[in-house]
This record gives structure tokens, C-alpha cells and sequence, in this order.
């Protein structure tokens, strides 16, 4: 029984050559991943030579409610609630009494008609002596808005740290104080 063997022929043309520095570039770059991978990491602490306070100047916006009061007119119609019952009592009143006076038909035809105008007038004078003086009144009334009062202030922001470590000196911004000291993290990896 014969065995066979595949062999591989590599035709590079331009467009091989391109896809070959491709996959060296790759290949390359997964190595240095794999470098760090075998990395080694501790954490050490180090002595805090200066902590230096940070603070921003920030503008604050604050609403506040203001109210006021404020005198308003409401018109009020009195006609709405008033009764025409006067008016129409004293036209026919007036109506009967100049129809009485009246000597002849005639007479009193015109006396009724003066009679009801005069009663119709006497009707709307006792209406209006009826009615309120005065159809505005004046309420107060309170009037509210929100205005926002600005104002700046200082804010911490942070933190400068100054470090010495192995006898040199390295600068960190933190969030806090660390105080004395600072936990740092150490990393050594191999040079390929």
C-alpha cells in the first residue's frame, strides 16, 4: 500500500506577499499579548512626599419660589341676577292708573300709555337703587414664579499626590487623601 503526501506549493505574487506581512504583523502582536500575559504584578506601598489639595470654582444654580400679591378687578354684572319683576309691576301699575285718569277713550288710550311709560320709568329707578353701588370689586390675588439665584463656590476635586519609590519621585491624581502612604502597583514582564 503506497501512502500519499500532500505537499504545498507557495505561489507569492503581490497580493501574497501583502497577506504575509499581514500575518507576521499578527503573529507579532499576539506574542507581545502572550509576553504580558506571563507579566508579573505586585503591590508595594510607597511613602507620600506632598498631597496637595485641588479645588475647581464651580457656579451653582439654585430655585427659589418668589410670591407676590397682586390686586386684580373682577367685574361683576349684576344684571345677570337681577329680577325684571319691579319693571314689569310698574308698567302695567302705570298702565292702570293712566287708563283711570282718563276721561273718554280717547283719553284714556293716551293716559294708559303715559301711564305705563311713567310706571316703566318708576320700574328701572327702583331696580337701580336695588343694585349694588359699585359692579367691580378688587380681589388680591397671590402671583408665584421660580427664579434661580446663582452663586459660585469651591468644590474638592481631588487630589496632586507626590510619591518616592525606589528613590525616585512620581506624581498621581487620586480622589482622596491616601495620607502617608500610597499602594502602588508594581509590574515586571521579560524583554523579548
Amino acid at each position: 500500500m503506497e501512502r500519499l503526501i500532500p505537499t504545498v506549493h507557495w505561489d507569492i505574487d503581490e497580493r501574497g506577499l501583502n497577506m504575509n506581512n499581514k500575518m507576521i504583523s499578527a503573529v507579532t502582536a499576539l506574542g507581545l499579548v502572550s509576553a504580558q500575559a506571563f507579566a508579573e504584578t505586585s503591590y508595594e506601598t510607597a511613602a507620600v512626599v506632598e498631597s496637595r489639595a485641588i479645588y475647581e470654582l464651580v457656579e451653582i444654580s439654585t430655585p427659589q419660589e418668589q410670591c407676590w400679591e397682586e390686586e386684580t378687578v373682577v367685574d361683576r354684572r349684576s344684571s345677570d341676577n337681577r329680577s325684571n319683576t319691579p319693571l314689569v309691576v310698574s308698567t302695567i301699575l302705570g298702565g292702570a292708573i293712566g287708563n283711570a285718569v282718563g276721561h273718554g277713550s280717547s283719553n284714556r288710550r293716551v293716559g294708559a300709555v303715559l301711564g305705563a311709560v311713567l310706571g316703566h320709568s318708576i320700574g328701572r329707578d327702583i331696580m337701580r337703587r336695588n343694585e349694588r353701588p359699585s359692579s367691580r370689586e378688587y380681589q388680591t390675588v397671590q402671583r408665584c414664579e421660580t427664579v434661580y439665584q446663582q452663586h459660585e463656590e469651591e468644590r474638592l476635586v481631588g487630589y496632586q499626590v507626590t510619591y518616592l519609590y525606589n528613590g525616585e519621585e512620581y506624581s498621581v491624581r487620586t480622589n482622596t487623601d491616601p495620607g502617608d502612604e500610597i499602594r502602588v502597583r508594581v509590574s515586571f514582564q521579560p524583554v523579548l
